[in-house]
């Protein structure tokens, strides 16, 4: 009998978070869930609680702490709230950490982890884009283990399990093209935020969304792709492919290529990392073969996608300049949410802020970063 194993989830109340939790539900004798957080979302946090009996739960905004404890009251689950709660619930030792927080706010907590030496199922590439070149080198130090999340990484992560380095000679992502792959310059200026929002194959939350929509997803997952699979930016590429059905693929020294198939569901890499190193069975649509399987393939129009030009620029170049580049664009997909900006502002304002500079920072600490990061923020 296989035992069960202690997760803790990072960002619980999230869309990887919940797809985890639905896996989590199909196997109640596999799991033991040691702790949950969420940012503020209290209500939603405190009904997990409820249903999964965690040791521990944290709630990133401090203002909720009072609301969540009364509603655990008489529970037995211990609350917590606060940025050092959430970095120090992070370090706790269990079999597998779930880093599932949205943007550089999961850099922290996913650091600490990688220090406490924990197996990371990584869904946040902001911790990877901006502070790659220190977190790769800890884990290795430190004995922790990172399996991919992202659909794309897992399926080149799967793909490689078993080759040698020395064989690669092309790693490619496949990016879906967003919701905007057959507008024009000129309609995507007029794009509204419920737009942006309506993804056409993948059910994710607003700041990943809109990543997809600029295509700046695709060239932070490049940049993430480099640290994870240890390959410079000239065997690194990404192609459209309208379908998602081919996440990934591999190119062989021999002319050979490995490629990864599967459904559109955030569920088949999430099991896998939680089964690692087996497979975790559980009831995904069938891969339906019987129908006209058709596989499409376009280069990226980078004149049309500015933002993953940009990030392909950064791609190999200076540490800091992709710490801009990310902080910029958190930023200014905040404010096209937010409706202060355009659409196709949002390049825009990173273009902008990569040529500004780094103001001196050298991101050569975990502190350095965190303030490159508030700078470009504040700037």
């Amino acid at each position: 009998m296989t035992a069960s194993k202690s997760i803790t989830i990072l960002g619980a109340t999230g869309s990887v978070g919940g797809s985890t939790l639905s896996l989590v539900r199909e196997h109640p004798d596999r799991f033991v869930v040691h702790a949950l957080t969420a940012n503020s979302d209290y209500e939603g946090l405190a009904k997990l609680a409820l249903e999964f009996k965690p040791a521990h739960v944290v709630i990133a905004d401090e203002a909720f702490y009072s609301p969540l404890s009364e509603t655990l009251a008489g529970t037995g689950i211990e609350v917590c709230a606060g940025a050092p709660a959430l970095i120090e619930i992070a370090a706790q030792k269990v079999d597998l950490v779930v880093g599932a927080i949205v943007g550089i706010a999961g850099l922290a907590p996913v650091w600490n982890a990688v220090e406490a030496g924990q197996t990371i199922a990584l869904a946040n590439k902001e911790a990877l884009v901006s502070a790659g070149h220190l977190i790769m080198p800890a884990a290795q130090k430190h004995g922790a283990n990172i399996l991919p999340i992202d659909s794309e990484h897992n399926a080149i992560f799967q793909c490689l399990r078993h080759e040698r380095q020395d064989d690669i000679e092309r790693i490619i992502l496949t990016a879906s093209g967003g919701p905007f792959l057959r507008m024009t310059p000129a309609e995507m200026r007029q794009v509204t935020i419920e737009q942006a929002l309506q993804h056409p194959n993948w059910s994710m939350g607003p700041k990943v969304t809109i990543d997809s929509a600029t295509m700046m997803n695709k060239g932070l997952e490049l940049i993430e792709a480099a640290w994870l699979f240890d390959k410079g930016a000239t065997k690194l590429d990404a192609i459209i492919h309208p379908q998602s059905t081919l996440h990934g693929l591999v190119g062989f020294k021999d002319g050979s290529w490995l490629a990864h198939l599967g459904i559109a569901d955030m569920r088949v890499p999430i099991s896998y990392a939680l089964g690692w190193p087996e497979r975790l069975s559980w009831k995904a649509q069938p891969f339906d073969f019987g129908s006209a399987l058709q596989l499409d393939f376009a280069p990226v129009n980078e004149a049309k996608f500015p933002c993953f030009r940009l990030a392909k620029q950064v791609m190999g170049g200076a540490d800091e300049q992709a710490i801009i580049l990310n902080a910029a664009n958190e930023e200014a997909v905040e404010r096209f949410l937010k409706g202060d900006i355009g659409f196709c502002d949002i390049a825009g304002q990173v273009e902008a802020a990569l040529a500004a500079g780094d103001f001196g920072i050298v991101a050569d600490s975990f502190d350095a970063v965190v303030a490159l990061d508030r700078e470009i923020r504040q700037r």
